[in-house]
């Protein structure tokens, strides 16, 4: 019959210890949204390398919320400490005076403490231990997003797979990067005016850019609590590219403007492309020192690519270890979605005012690219402004994938590519006016 019993109480001891007795309601929701974003990933391959660990690190903090524990420092007796078979040697102490009443209240003996004579005044002294418990595996992986060293790296990684050549050969496309950051700007004053500070306005606004790294780079200098959802709202935005910018781009352009075939880039020389990443960071850094980690990083994994003389780093800055960060960076920043934190009105809030960034940024540079279209005669297809928006190269596949439909012998890509990489360069310079006002 002891057996049973003992087999009944380790039963009830898992159950007890599951998550069927811990998860709330709003983990269960968070659950079924990163199910969601998995069927995404892996069905519709909505940008799976950015969705996909996303999701998991989503599922799993809200199945087994430890995973994200912080690590914590209990101070215990000589005695406490023996008793978890732990040795005293290996850890720091600290010690308290208490009075012989204090220590006798406290379950001490006075006769087994040292005594402490100070004025005519006795005092026992406490010793303890400083005993660390290790945080969750995802605290330590999300220190590189915290620490803002993810982005740049990431950076590092976009520089070396980037062909800077359609930007360089259509300067013009600078344009159209630039305005699709308008978003940024206009959310930023709209998020104040609905009773944001003025570093979470800006936290917020930067996801109108549809650049996870930069966003988290941002929000990690101005609103660091706020870094959970606004990651995880930039990096769903730049996954769901292909739902959200395509009937914007529709709605805001004629049939006959995306049939417009526009005419064949020139060659770009190999001396220009080793020029460019190197006279962009020195302006950039000087002019807006704050976003010299990310251009800097961006212009240095490109520089690796066009020189031609670093063939291994490239490779390794393009391949492992943008891949190995990635991972990390994808898990971590899901991780930060436990639904206690994330399914406030706040943070729904943060989620709606980005959409509305990310729109505004698509619609913006739509609009530019129909003031140059006009402006050129219609030698410029307006559908390339919406890959002002940094979402490399989603957001230029879309474009040429929206014209297509269009004129089946219409090829935007390499055009859309301008606009698509300048969108890059000027989030990552938006970022910097922001970390440089606000901060």
């Amino acid at each position: 019959m002891d057996i049973f019993s003992q087999l009944g109480s380790v039963i009830v001891g898992l159950f007890q210890s599951s998550g069927l007795c811990h998860l709330g309601w709003q983990n269960y929701v968070m659950i079924l949204i990163s199910f969601v974003l998995m069927f995404l990933a892996i069905k519709k391959q909505y940008e799976p390398l950015l969705l996909l660990p996303i999701a998991f690190g989503m599922m799993i903090v809200n199945i087994f919320p430890e995973i994200m524990a912080n690590p914590t420092t209990q101070l215990l007796t000589f005695e406490q400490v023996t008793a978890k078979g732990l040795d005293p040697a290996s850890y720091p102490t600290s010690s308290q005076l208490m009075t012989s009443a204090q220590a006798v209240s406290a379950g001490f003996d006075p006769m087994t403490l040292e005594k402490v004579i100070m004025g005519e005044s006795e005092f026992y002294k406490i010793v303890y231990y400083n005993v660390t418990e290790n945080g969750g595996l995802f605290y330590y992986l999300y220190q590189g997003v915290h620490l803002g060293i993810f982005p740049p790296l990431i950076f590092l990684g976009i520089g070396a797979m980037t062909d800077f050549g359609p930007l360089i050969a259509n300067p013009k496309s600078f344009i159209l990067g630039a305005a699709a950051q308008i978003g940024i700007f206009i959310t930023f004053i709209g998020a104040i005016l609905l009773g944001f500070q003025t570093n979470e306005a800006g936290s917020i606004a930067i996801i109108g850019g549809a650049d996870g790294p930069t966003a988290i780079f941002v929000t990690s200098k101005l609103s660091p609590e706020l870094l959970g959802p606004i990651a995880v709202a930039a990096y769903s935005y730049m996954a769901l590219v292909p739902i959200i910018q395509p009937p914007i781009m529709r709605l805001l352009t004629t049939k006959k403007e995306r049939s417009i075939v526009m005419g064949q880039l020139r060659p770009v020389s190999k001396l220009e492309k080793v020029i460019f990443p190197i006279v962009v960071v020195v302006l950039v850094a000087i002019l807006l020192p704050d976003a010299a980690p990310l251009v800097g990083m961006l212009m240095l994994g490109n520089l690796f690519k066009e020189s031609g003389v670093v063939d291994r780093i490239a490779k390794t800055a393009q391949n492992e270890l943008m891949n190995i960060v990635t991972i990390f960076l994808g898990v971590t920043v899901g991780a930060t979605a436990s639904g206690t934190l994330f399914l406030t009105p706040k943070t729904l809030g943060i989620i709606a005012l980005g959409l509305i960034a990310f729109c505004l940024g698509t619609a913006c540079g739509v609009v530019f690219g129909k003031i140059m279209c006009w402006a050129t005669k219609g030698k410029i297809n307006p559908l390339i402004g919406s890959a002002g928006v940094s979402a490399v190269p989603m957001a230029a596949r879309i474009s040429q994938k929206v014209g297509q439909e269009e004129n089946p012998a219409n090829f935007l890509l390499m055009h859309a590519m301008g606009p698509n990489v300048a969108g890059v360069i000027g989030s990552a310079v938006a970022a910097g006016v922001l970390i440089s006002v606000l901060k």
